[in-house]
């Protein structure tokens, strides 16, 4: 009974995680939490702990995520489960990466790799090239960065992940905006939004827009930059997004320089009168 309880609880926090709401997933994974401790099923556990430590490490909350990774990982140890251990090891890479500790993100990555590339693991493959792409691209080194992420798409397309290929593309642009390169970056991110679109995926959509409204604003296209930001800020507010703030303040500025450039533009029409 706790079992399928315990099933039950983590079904609904997953069709909660996949909307963005994420308080709501949380609770139904602590509450999943508790039947798994008191069946002692490791394998529940395992599965349990491994949706709160992804909800945490979403929501900010990194040494909660650590926490529970890291036992999850002892679990899969006793388990004999190599498989899982490549995804736990990865996913404490990501939180390594979140905190911008490049060195411990790409070890935990590069001891993923080698699992799973031993196992066979094509998906969870397609995504680490992703993240090892992330780690290259934000130590500069960006040729590193473009191979990983062409890796990471080739096996995203065989393995028929869309939302994944949407990720790369939109991650591709963003290493071309850190090189000032802002028509290709534009062009990936316009290819991710299309399959976002495509998917009916908004939060991966906004993801790509984003990346497009900092292009346009960077190369002094502040509409074009003000428009993309609108859209991003009615997601932030849809799904209590954490940058809600930041981009909100971001498009208020953006606003108040157009404002700014439109009265500049009347008083030089003055002028010339």
């Amino acid at each position: 009974m706790l079992g399928t309880q315990s099933e039950q609880l983590n079904r609904q926090g997953n069709e909660h995680f996949s909307r963005g709401h994420y308080t709501e997933a949380y609770v139904c994974y602590a509450q999943a939490l508790e039947c798994d401790r008191l069946s002692g099923d490791r394998r529940a556990l395992v599965a349990t702990l491994g949706n709160l430590g992804n909800i945490c490490a979403v929501s900010g909350r990194r040494e909660q995520a650590q926490t529970h990774y890291q036992e999850v990982l002892e679990l899969q140890k006793i388990l004999g489960d190599e498989r899982g251990i490549g995804t736990t090891l990865a996913n404490l890479g990501n939180l390594r990466a979140d905190a911008a500790e490049w060195d411990r993100a790409r070890a935990y990555y590069l001891e993923a790799l080698d699992i799973m590339r031993r196992t066979g693991d094509d998906p969870g493959l397609a995504v680490l090239y992703s993240d090892l792409g992330l780690v290259a691209r934000e130590t500069g080194q960006y040729d590193d960065a473009a191979r990983c992420y062409e890796q990471s798409l080739a096996l995203m397309r065989r393995t028929g992940n869309e939302g994944g290929m949407a990720d790369a593309w939109r991650m591709m642009g963003r290493t071309y905006v850190m090189q000032k390169r802002y028509e290709e970056a534009l062009a990936c991110c316009r290819t991710s939004l299309a399959i976002a679109e495509r998917g009916g995926d908004e939060l991966r959509a906004g993801g790509a827009r984003y990346v497009m409204a900092q292009c346009y604003e960077e190369i002094g296209r502040h509409k074009e930059a003000a428009d993309l930001l609108e859209w991003v800020v009615r997601m932030d507010q849809k799904y209590r997004l954490p940058k809600l703030e930041e981009n909100s303040r971001r498009l208020e500025a953006l606003r108040a320089r157009l404002a700014a450039e439109e009265g500049s533009r009347a008083c030089h029409k003055e002028t010339r009168a």
